[in-house]
């Protein structure tokens, strides 16, 4: 267990602290929810008819998310806005992202851009993005 004092004494605890989190802000590290790769986190998977992406961007507007499809690469992009802190407030740990981000996730060659769909719902945003008629696997009849 990493014991971290909100009130450092030691300026090379400190100084060490500070080298760890820049190394991991360049690195893969794991997490709790194995390895973090960037926000927002996403889950990317298929169906026979669809290619199912969740992005979990909880605190985010959906108005402020963009999402386009070209060339066969789906690009999520937008902004979370940083919390206001009260101006007497002292900030001891801040986790939460806050800031520009952009996601970029490479689709098959079989999808349709043209027949897409978003829902956001709870700060997940569910994109589906159907397959084209000639990819849909079909029963061939034996005569």
């Amino acid at each position: 267990m990493l014991y971290r004092s909100l009130f450092p004494r030691d300026p090379f605890a400190e100084l060490d602290r500070l080298q760890r989190e820049l190394q991991q802000a360049f690195d893969l590290s794991p997490s709790i929810r194995g390895l973090t790769r960037g926000f927002p986190a996403m889950n990317v998977g298929g169906t026979p008819r669809s290619v199912e992406i969740y992005a979990f961007v909880p605190g985010v507007d959906p108005n402020a998310l963009d999402v386009q499809i070209e060339k066969g690469v789906l690009t999520l992009s937008g902004e979370r806005k940083p919390e206001e802190v009260p101006e007497k407030a002292t900030v001891h740990i801040d986790e939460r992202f806050a800031g520009r981000f952009r996601r970029v996730v490479s689709l098959p060659d079989d999808i349709d851009a043209n027949n897409v769909t978003a829902r956001y719902r709870d700060g997940v945003l569910h994109i589906s993005v159907a397959r084209k008629e000639a990819a849909q696997p079909r029963r061939i009849a034996i005569q």
